[in-house]
């Protein structure tokens, strides 16, 4: 038995032009092929093997493929086409995808994935009609704290798959904090060897570490669903668990005692310790090296610790050192209470509303993500679910999935418009959670809401309509496997 044949605009994100057209239903059986543009042929294969699951169908790659994949030309740098960009075509005698870089052609192949209505197999009917899409903002993000709970490179490649679904293209890797350190550093290697292993992590319940080889494959196995890996170094903060590795990075040369609690901003390097800077450097440099991707995150927040001045002594000499090493330096916004290289970005995290620093560096130019706290923080306990869940925390308040959807990252912050803003993440961070069950029951149906809320055109954006689309969507995570809060409001298909 097969579901009912899905809507052109049944889609989350919801693209940025819908036209429907109910006569140009395309089928796909057992005569279906797909062609796709050499360079495009990774994602064509990706499509094939979405059809020949839905279908059982050999669906083969071939030259008079009636689904074709087409890279058109366009860079996206030098035609002013967005390279994520994409336009789709459905009728009654193929399907055509067109797009300025395989990138492009990834997000039409989410969008299909969404319109193949579930079932047992056979012949498959796509809605027909044409969809001209784009996202809003080009850094689509989410971030996994690997720290206060380790995951598994499994585990991460797991949540990626079920991220890239709604065209989510960052994440974000919290890898170091005051409870575990989780990724080997050569020059530091008591860094993973202490403060990686057994009782590390809140609770003394989540070692683990990432090799150089788990992360390169991470990096990788993003790279081929078009995501971008944006690893963490939180200082001069939330640096307990190296201050245990190597006690030479405090101020009395004494290490402090391993915390597996919860509480933050009692922990910072020394400012006027040339140690401290030689280890930054080391740990930047290698870290550089494994990551293709353009940004390294160096932390900057609940510097509680660090009085004012050595802030912005610290700060000071750190973020040229990202630029040394080929990187854009991102860091929470505290980091733009000093003056910033030009292409530093500060992240928006608390739930104030407005912040003065922020708005000056979008005054100056420089690019923010949109973080609030209370709107995309994936941790918060749900509005309507048990507050005496051991799930998630309250301190930004409850946020639903309205909450998180209810909001425009242009209007949030007085100073910091349009055009300020390089995109939105959704922040989870693990103190509360076990498993990846436990992750992805707090990042959905959160998630996409927030890639909504990223991607598609503020104008097109309505809360009940996208409530429905939300609902029809709840078989498909439960046929994934994908554990989800089923909130009580929205109207679950079964």
């Amino acid at each position: 038995m097969r579901a009912p044949m899905r809507r052109l605009g049944d889609v989350i994100p919801l693209p940025a032009s819908v036209r429907p057209d109910e006569a140009a239903t395309f089928t796909v059986t057992a005569d279906t092929a797909v062609h796709a543009d050499p360079a495009a042929s990774g994602v064509a294969e990706l499509l094939a093997g979405l059809l020949r699951e839905a279908s059982g169908h050999p669906i083969p790659l071939s030259a008079n493929g009636s689904i074709k994949l087409l890279l058109d030309g366009g860079t996206g740098a030098d035609d002013g086409k967005n390279p994520e960009g994409y336009a789709l075509v459905i009728e009654a005698d193929g399907v055509t995808l067109r797009a300025p870089s395989a990138q492009g052609l990834f997000n039409g192949v989410q969008t299909i994935r969404q319109l193949i209505p579930l079932g047992t197999g056979g012949d498959v009917p796509l809605p027909g009609g044409r969809i001209e899409d784009e996202p809003r903002f080009a850094y689509r993000g989410t971030m996994l704290d690997l720290a206060r709970h380790f995951f598994t490179p499994e585990q991460v490649r797991d949540y990626i798959d079920a991220i890239v679904q709604f065209k989510i293209n960052h994440l974000h890797l919290h890898l170091t904090d005051d409870q575990g350190w989780r990724l080997v550093i050569d020059s530091w290697p008591r860094l993973t060897e202490v403060s990686g292993g057994e009782g590390t992590g809140v609770d003394g319940a989540g070692p683990g570490f990432l090799t150089a080889n788990d992360y390169t494959d991470l990096v990788a196995y993003a790279a081929e669903r078009f995501v971008t890996i944006v690893p963490e170094i939180d200082m001069p903060g939330h640096v307990n668990a190296a201050q245990v590795a190597y006690p030479e990075l405090t101020a009395d040369g004494q290490a402090p005692e391993p915390r597996t609690d919860t509480k933050v901003g009692y922990s910072s390097l020394v400012a006027s310790s040339e140690k401290t800077y030689e280890f930054v450097e080391d740990v930047l440099r290698e870290l550089a090296a494994l990551t293709p991707g353009p940004y390294l995150h160096i932390g900057g927040d609940e510097a509680f610790a660090t009085p004012p001045e050595d802030y912005r002594t610290f700060m000071t000499r750190v973020l040229p050192l990202v630029g040394k090493y080929g990187k854009r330096a991102i860091g929470w916004h505290e980091m733009a209470t000093v003056d910033l290289p030009p292409t530093a970005i500060p992240q928006y995290w608390r739930i104030e509303p407005s912040n003065e620093e922020v708005a000056r560096a979008a005054a100056a130019g420089h690019q923010v993500i949109m973080s609030p706290a209370d709107r995309t923080y994936l941790d918060m306990k749900y509005e309507k679910y048990d507050e005496s869940s051991p799930l998630g925390l309250d301190w930004a308040g409850l946020v639903g999935i309205q909450r998180s959807y209810d909001w425009d990252p242009a209007e949030r912050l007085p100073g910091v418009g349009e055009e300020s803003v390089l995109g939105v993440e959704s922040a989870l961070w693990s103190e509360t959670l076990r498993s990846l069950d436990d992750v992805c029951f707090m990042t959905f149906p959160r998630l996409a809401a927030i890639a909504e809320v990223a991607w598609t055109p503020r104008a097109a954006r309505d809360w009940e309509p996208f409530s429905r689309r939300l609902g029809a969507f709840g078989p498909r995570w439960s046929a994934q496997g994908i554990t989800f809060y089923q909130d009580p409001e929205i109207d679950w298909e079964s």
